[in-house]
């Protein structure tokens, strides 16, 4: 897995690009407090390699939380987040991107 910021010179936005290597997956998205969770809002794209991508403008200077969403039924955290933090309403840890 894998994330990678490029920030705008001209406008406070974060280009931030999701990468999950998901062979066997049918589908991935990246689900978060900046899409409001939403499992079809920000849908990755499979390559031939088999690695999902995908890339989503945020707002910087601010934090979000996030989780990947493998073929609507399992979640995943990636390894590279800046950090952590524990969701009462998902009973588990979530992502931290901080922009």
């Amino acid at each position: 897995m894998a994330i990678k910021k490029q920030y705008l010179k001209t406008k406070p936005i974060c280009k931030v690009t999701f990468s999950v290597p998901a062979e066997e997956a049918k589908s991935v998205a990246v689900i978060g407090n900046f899409n409001e969770w939403n499992s079809e809002a920000t849908e990755l794209k499979k390559l031939k390699n088999g690695t999902f991508k995908g890339t989503v403008d945020l707002a910087s200077n601010n934090s979000y939380e996030f989780r990947y969403l493998i073929d609507e039924k399992s979640y995943l955290n990636d390894a590279e987040a800046d950090g952590f933090a524990w969701n009462e309403f998902a009973g588990a840890d979530n992502g931290i991107i901080n922009l």
